[in-house]
């Protein structure tokens, strides 16, 4: 197996947070995670971020994971991050350890629940570090799920003393603020770091006008993450703008607090990215109603797209 190309700080382009696909069951469906891949991939995705939190990782047993793991990695052609937050480190390092021996380009952590001070934060990720040596990781930082808030001058204090942090996945909301402060510290001689921000995408323009450098977020359609971020690092701003506004009103709609994931299988279902639209319970199912307002702003967006050609 060749090495992989590990993760680092100058990551840019779209990871796209992958859907985890089960049968109508429940049961894991490994054959369209083949599917999955190659798709995401076609659509542009410049890498893959897999049993993070809209992965539905939560739910997966320690085997059912370790599966995915494999079977992505050994398919991907794009670098591969893992999620490996848990509420203990002895997890955390069992899963990154497990993750990178099969190829992966670095791992992910959320701070555990209960972290209130930025002395406990700090440390908390210290700890992180530690226990993970020299592998890479992402710190995800997504407050309106884990409860904790991180300032950007604790963010700096954590990217000062990890060396092997290499990117934010920000995820903060609002949390634009957020990145200005984070790249006028590196302006002033900070470390830089790579940051690639979340929230379904909800935000991507305004986060490349401040400076992220691309998107580690789901969405049903990648192919426009892809595409606005090049738009953006290309200097094409008002084309960029033209290509979001077309699908923001499903990206709106896909960001639903709890039904988000339904919508978005249901569309990755309908263009044969995975064979059904299953979440794992507990989890929604969607009415026929909500379907059908889907297809109907999935049918807008097609023709907005077609005007712009």
């Amino acid at each position: 197996m060749p090495k992989p190309v590990l993760l680092d700080e100058t990551a840019r382009g779209v990871f796209t947070i992958a859907a985890t696909p089960f049968l109508p069951d429940g049961s894991l469906d490994p054959e369209s995670l083949d599917r999955m891949v190659a798709f995401y991939e076609e659509k542009g995705a410049t890498g893959l971020t897999i049993l993070g939190m809209m992965g539905e990782a939560g739910k997966l047993s320690d085997k059912e994971s370790r599966i995915v793991i494999d079977r992505v990695t050994a398919r991907a052609t794009v670098p591969v991050v893992v999620g490996v937050s848990a509420p203990g480190l002895a997890a955390v390092t069992t899963m990154a350890k497990a993750a990178m021996d099969r190829g992966a380009a670095g791992v992910m952590v959320a701070p555990t629940a209960g972290l209130r001070t930025d002395e406990q934060i700090i440390g908390y990720f210290e700890m992180v570090a530690d226990a993970l040596g020299e592998i890479p990781w992402v710190l995800q930082d997504f407050p309106l799920v884990t409860g904790v808030q991180i300032t950007p001058k604790v963010l700096r204090r954590i990217f000062d003393a990890c060396p092997t942090c290499v990117m934010l996945k920000h995820e903060d909301w609002p949390g634009l603020e957020k990145i200005g402060a984070l790249r006028r510290m590196e302006a002033e001689g900070a470390r830089r770091l790579s940051i690639l921000c979340g929230n379904g995408g909800l935000f991507l323009l305004e986060e490349m006008l401040r400076g992220a450098d691309g998107a580690m977020t789901g969405f049903a359609y990648p192919e426009m993450m892809a595409e606005v971020v090049r738009l953006m690092q290309a200097g094409d701003e008002g084309r960029a703008r033209d290509l979001f506004d077309a699908y923001l009103p499903l990206i709106r709609y896909e960001s639903q607090p709890g039904l988000g994931l339904a919508i978005r299988k249901h569309t990755l279902a309908r263009r044969g990215a995975i064979a059904h639209a299953t979440v794992r319970r507990p989890g929604p199912a969607l009415s026929a109603a909500t379907i059908a307002e889907t297809e109907a702003l999935i049918a807008r967006q097609e023709a907005r797209l077609a005007e712009l050609g």
